[in-house]
């Protein structure tokens, strides 16, 4: 007599799911990290913990503050907008800093309701201080990083601050366009290895004056680009010539410059020299025209 595989007799029992090791070793872990014990503060589902945890603000809401949740809502916002429209400025700052502060103390009133008859006042601050560090630094940091190595990237040009479009492409970069690179301390080659020249690592924006193979001369009142004579740019060289090589980028450097001793004009041309030519590798983007409201001039 052959069994009925699909009745579930004690003497046949089920046979166990394929995702039994699964749901085995998971139930291991709990009972390791005592997770098992863990129950969601104030008979909270684990959804409405989660998004207590996630957006700022709910945690108000699933305990009855309506008033007070929509007031970090609104102030979350608010500096969210702040923050994009002023990227790049000290009101900016402020702004992200709101958004940090309005997240981590939703998520904190959310540890004190649970916490209260649990645990003394000082691990309690000590908790509230670890959330604060955790939100700044696993959740706002990285995506700050993210955008500006992606998205968009604020620079400070001229005093101002120039956003900067991170996903353009070198390939549509034509003579006159204004475009964002990088570069290396190192980029100043012997001007900065003598010690006279110093020139910090970052990024620099400025106009495309020459192309590959574009021919440039320099002359005491001026310069020119494959026989267009232009007026000379600060701290320029007044006599020489180059070939910009494929590939790469005539750009004259603009530099906010300390000095302190006597340097003298040549030693400062010479090491801006050495970054005139801007391989196309080193490209970062091209400024917005606008952003929101502000017109971006550059030229």
């Amino acid at each position: 007599m052959i069994p009925d595989t699909e009745s579930h007799s004690s003497f046949y029992p089920p046979r166990a799911r394929w995702y039994g090791g699964v749901l085995s070793a998971a139930w291991r872990l709990k009972r390791l990290t005592h997770l098992d014990r863990f129950h969601p503060p104030n008979q909270l589902t684990v959804r409405q913990l989660l998004l207590g945890i996630l957006l700022p603000g709910f945690a108000f809401f699933t305990n009855g503050r309506r008033a007070l949740g929509w007031s970090f809502v609104a102030a979350y916002c608010v500096g969210a907008v702040v923050f994009v429209i002023a990227l790049g400025y000290q009101i900016g700052s402020v702004a992200f800093g709101v958004m940090i502060g309005a997240h981590a103390t939703s998520i904190i009133f959310l540890e004190g309701h649970w916490l209260r008859e649990r645990s003394r006042f000082g691990t309690r601050l000590l908790v509230a201080g670890l959330t604060v560090l955790v939100v700044w630094l696993g959740i706002y940091s990285p995506f700050v990083g993210f955008a500006q190595n992606r998205l968009v990237l604020p620079l400070r040009v001229r005093g101002k601050v120039v956003v900067v479009r991170r996903m353009a492409s070198p390939q549509r970069v034509r003579l006159g366009d204004v475009v964002a690179y990088s570069y290396d301390e190192q980029d100043a080659g012997d001007a900065h290895r003598g010690g006279a020249v110093w020139i910090r690592a970052g990024y620099g924006c400025g106009i495309v004056l020459g192309m590959g193979g574009s021919e440039v001369e320099f002359s005491t009142n001026s310069f020119s680009v494959n026989g267009v004579a232009r007026k000379l740019l600060p701290h320029m060289a007044t006599a020489g010539n180059l070939v910009v090589p494929e590939n790469c980028w005539f750009i004259w450097p603009e530099f906010d410059i300390t000095t302190h001793g006597n340097i003298g004009e040549a030693t400062i041309s010479a090491a801006m020299m050495q970054l005139t030519l801007v391989p196309k590798e080193r490209f970062a983007g091209t400024p917005f025209k606008r952003w929101f409201l502000r017109k971006q001039i550059l030229r």
